[in-house]
């Protein structure tokens, strides 16, 4: 099967420092793709690279076949390439719902308030704020804004998210309600990238696995035999 995502000796410089350097990367349609790596290894560059918030200065990205080189965020989405950030910045005077429907008043073309409302519902009941569609996001516990965040990313109906840390400083059973709702995702033929520092979280829904140390990928495929691996081990691990 072709893959969805395809990712070509990607490199990404700031001044004289090489972030990235000669990734490459694949994901197939609706797979399961957990990327890690020690802070400062260039996993956040890679994904502003995939999704139009930086510049990348070598390689090739290819989302469906089609070149991304030169499309912006917004244009990315429209294709199917959505993304969460790693810190929820909802805008604080929309509710819940409407937050949610923002997306889809600037599709192509901008869907009615009600049909955009109508789909914003149906994204908070797969995430499971339904009942708090109503509310202001100051309202909300910390794993409540982290759904509304994905509810966000996933009202375009995208082909590909990519999930960028999103189960950060929760606690282990809100760590259960973020990764069951992935699988519930993934089950409906999205595509996933799951960017996490929470260990069991990765092993547990990853079909693969990717490592990044120093703007390298290090390794990549099955996730214990990636783990077992020396390098990956003294990298990300210790020794």
């Amino acid at each position: 099967m072709s893959a969805i995502l395809e990712v070509e000796n990607l490199g990404k410089t700031f001044g004289g420092f090489t972030a990235l350097n000669g990734i490459a990367l694949s994901v197939a349609p609706g797979e399961r793709l957990g990327l890690i790596g020690p802070n400062g290894s260039g996993k956040s560059t890679f994904v502003n690279c995939i999704a139009g918030d930086f510049a990348t200065h070598a390689g090739a990205v290819r989302f469906k076949g089609q070149p991304l080189v030169g499309l912006k965020p917004h244009e990315r989405a429209r294709l199917g390439l959505s993304r969460t950030f790693q810190l929820p910045r909802p805008f604080r005077s929309l509710t819940v719902l409407e937050n949610v429907a923002v997306p889809l008043r600037f599709s192509v073309p901008p869907l009615p308030e009600a049909e955009a409302h109508s789909r914003a519902r149906d994204c908070l009941d797969l995430v499971g704020l339904q009942d708090k569609a109503h509310l202001h996001p100051h309202s909300l516990t910390q794993v409540d804004l982290r759904k509304l965040e994905l509810a966000r990313a996933l009202v375009g109906e995208p082909a590909l998210l990519i999930a960028d840390e999103v189960m950060a400083g929760l606690s282990h059973s809100e760590v259960d309600q973020i990764l069951e709702l992935l699988f519930a995702l993934n089950g409906r033929g999205t595509a996933i990238i799951m960017i996490e520092h929470v260990m069991r979280a990765v092993t547990a829904f990853s079909q693969r696995l990717a490592v990044f140390v120093a703007g390298r990928k290090i390794g990549d495929g099955d996730p214990q035999a990636v783990l077992a691996t020396p390098e990956v081990e003294a990298a990300y691990l210790g020794t």
